[in-house]
């Protein structure tokens, strides 16, 4: 359970209606299988001590008895396993019969909770049996002790912090005002949910997405088990539709019809950061709920079920990833669409340097001119060759301006580097930050001096990912008028240019090569060169015409700081959550000292580089992870890093 993982189950028991003996033996097996499997809260369907479609035979007194003699039994002979159990049962008080959940830890009854909404319509009709439950707690007794009844119930654990956990029953889910929003609000951030619902066609869609939502909106974890085989099929058939979910993703579901165990881990730590990370979850009063204090005793960690992304800003799927890159690319062009409107721009100036970024800068610019109706020779595609330009990257950078028909304009920067250099007494055989960032500061005026010439707007290049490690030259590639790629990180930069080269013919293809003979294939032709170059600033000098100056060698592999870049901001993991995860999803691919020292390196330029952050241009916001210091990131530049860096060193020993 380190880290905050708390390792859940949802399970469906075949079971034999009425036959308290058979369910309750079957009940005792899917939880020692579960409890075995590493499940520290185990979910069971409504009712199924004596299963949901008893109709009238809930009134007899020897189904009852029945009931609370198996929970008993069931209590005693799982005592050894390190749970919190739900199991669902009917249960008399008062004179009043109730449709109830019992929570079970260490062989005995932690609480009972009722279910509140009765229903009585369509093939329900529970309300011929069953009572609305109580909300407020009242005592009672059970085995000769006595435990609280009531739905407002917050189950707390000691062992995994800020964990508490309450219950609902089926048709609460469905109806307008569900008691999970009072538990939620409350504290609750683990919601189970002992269900009986039946199958008809459509309906387990629509009860997936019920339960997406409601974890979604309550930013919970919504544990779901189902009734399945075994009930009555006289005149409905259950499917057993067992799901996990959190905060609006399924983490694991069962397939219709199969009894057994379906196991997610639920990720405590992230949901109690969502909520303090979204004001809007404004937490109610507990006023009136009785605490139920329980903890684990065994305490040590279960592999990790969950599965990570590898790269969790880029979708998994074909079809999701191309939607993804449409959507980005339809944001990115509408923002400059925006900005040259409102300045009145007459041209939009780019420094094309034959790498992914200027490159998808100029795909996001053309679109924003078609969009506008303008004549894209108001692009103004600026190549500015030095000291470290090879000749793939300043070919490409041509073709591509060429093609895209964009005015090509090619500024050799060389002498007046050279003569600046002079100015400020820089040796030309001393490589350092100076050689390195004299040059990029040198096109960055090219750039904005021609935009001043031609009216027109300097458009930013640099993406997500530089500006996270700080890899840009303040006042150089770190300035622009609008940044159209600030939102995007690296590695979805790659997908994007992709994207273009495989759907350029659908979206351009036509009218470019009736303009230009070839260029629509020319151009995609070129992005698919662009997208086999090693990435570089081309700041010092090529070794045999090849680039000598690879990014990836200096501050690490970009997978790897996209990965850190995301679970860091997006789900407040710290460093050593971040490491564990990363082991086992880039195994094979980096040992454990290479993630180490990334990651280190990570957090020291995260912190140390924030000061460009703190000054960036506009950019159009992408997605749910953006660095924008009016926008998403509030962070002083002059913040430590130490206690993070610390927690790194820790994970040397």
């Amino acid at each position: 359970m380190k880290d905050g993982f708390v390792k859940v189950a949802a399970a469906t028991p075949k079971i034999k209606v009425a036959d308290t003996v058979y369910n309750a033996e079957a009940i005792v097996d899917v939880i020692l299988e579960a409890g075995a499997g590493g499940a520290k809260i185990i979910v069971l369907p409504e009712l199924c001590i004596t299963g949901y479609t008893c109709h009238d035979l809930f009134l007899q007194e020897k189904l009852l008895d029945g009931a609370i003699t198996a929970l008993l039994e069931i209590a005693k002979k799982t005592a050894g396993v390190d749970a919190l159990i739900f199991v669902g049962l009917p249960f008399e008080k008062d004179g009043k019969l109730y449709n109830v959940a019992a929570a079970l830890k260490d062989g005995k009854a932690l609480g009972f909770v009722p279910k509140s909404c009765i229903p009585s319509y369509g093939e329900f009709y529970e309300t011929r049996h069953f009572a609305a439950g109580n909300s407020s707690p009242e005592m009672v007794g059970v085995d000769g002790y006595e435990v609280p009844f009531g739905t407002d119930i917050l189950f707390e654990c000691g062992s995994v912090k800020g964990m508490k956990v309450a219950c609902e029953l089926c048709e609460d889910v469905w109806s307008a005002y569900t008691p999970s929003t009072r538990h939620a609000l409350a504290g609750a951030n683990v919601i189970v949910n002992l269900s009986a619902s039946n199958d008809l066609i459509g309906k387990d869609a629509y009860r997936e997405e019920l339960v997406k939502a409601t974890s979604a909106r309550l930013l919970s974890g919504y544990i779901y088990a189902s009734a399945g085989d075994g009930e009555s099929t006289q005149d409905m058939v259950f499917g057993g539709h067992d799901i996990i979910a959190e905060n609006g993703s399924v983490l694991a579901q069962s397939k219709l019809f199969s009894a057994g165990i379906v196991y997610a881990d639920l990720d405590i730590a992230k949901l109690r950061m969502e909520r303090r990370r979204m004001n809007t979850f404004v937490s109610g009063s507990s006023e009136g709920y009785a605490r139920i204090l329980f903890s684990y005793s065994d305490t040590r960690d279960t592999k990790l079920s969950r599965v990570f992304s590898r790269t969790p800003f880029v979708p998994s799927s074909e079809a999701e990833r191309n939607k993804r890159c449409e959507q980005i690319l339809s944001i990115q062009a509408n923002g400059l669409k925006k900005r040259l409107e409102h300045t009145g721009a007459k041209s939009a100036v780019i420094g094309i340097s034959g790498g992914l970024d200027s490159t998808l800068a100029l795909i996001v610019t053309m679109r924003a001119f078609d969009m506008l109706g303008l004549d894209r020779s108001g692009i103004k595609a600026v190549t500015m060759p030095c000291f470290g330009t090879t000749d793939r990257t300043y070919e490409n950078a041509c073709r591509l301006a060429r093609a895209s028909r964009a005015e090509l304009i090619e500024v050799d920067i060389k002498a007046s580097v050279l003569q600046h250099f002079r100015d400020i007494s820089q040796d030309l055989d001393n490589h350092d930050v100076t050689y390195e960032n004299g040059q990029a500061r040198e096109r960055t005026q090219v750039l904005m001096d021609l935009a001043n010439k031609t009216g027109g707007l300097v458009i930013g290049t640099g993406d997500m990912s530089e500006l996270a490690l700080g890899w840009a030259t303040y006042n150089g590639d770190h300035m622009s008028m609008y940044g159209v790629n600030a939102g995007v990180p690296k590695t979805l930069v790659r997908h994007l240019v992709k994207y273009c080269a495989d759907t350029w013919k659908e979206n351009y293809g036509s009218d470019d090569c009736e303009a230009l003979p070839s260029c629509g294939s020319q151009f995609c032709d070129t992005l698919l060169d662009v997208l086999d170059t090693p990435v570089s600033p081309e700041l010092l000098p090529p070794e045999n015409g090849v680039i000598s100056q690879k990014t990836e060698d200096l501050v690490g592999p970009y997978e790897l700081h996209d990965f850190f870049l995301y679970y860091m901001l997006r789900c407040a993991y710290p460093p050593a959550k971040i490491f564990r995860i990363a082991l086992e999803v880039f195994e094979g691919d980096y040992d454990r000292s290479v993630i180490l020292k990334w990651l280190k390196t990570f957090y020291r330029r995260f912190f140390a580089q924030h000061f460009k952050r703190s000054c960036l241009p506009d950019s159009p916001k992408v997605g749910s992870v953006a660095l924008s210091p009016r926008g998403d990131l509030r962070m002083p530049s002059d913040a430590a890093a130490r206690v993070w860096l610390d927690e790194i060193e820790l994970l040397h020993i």
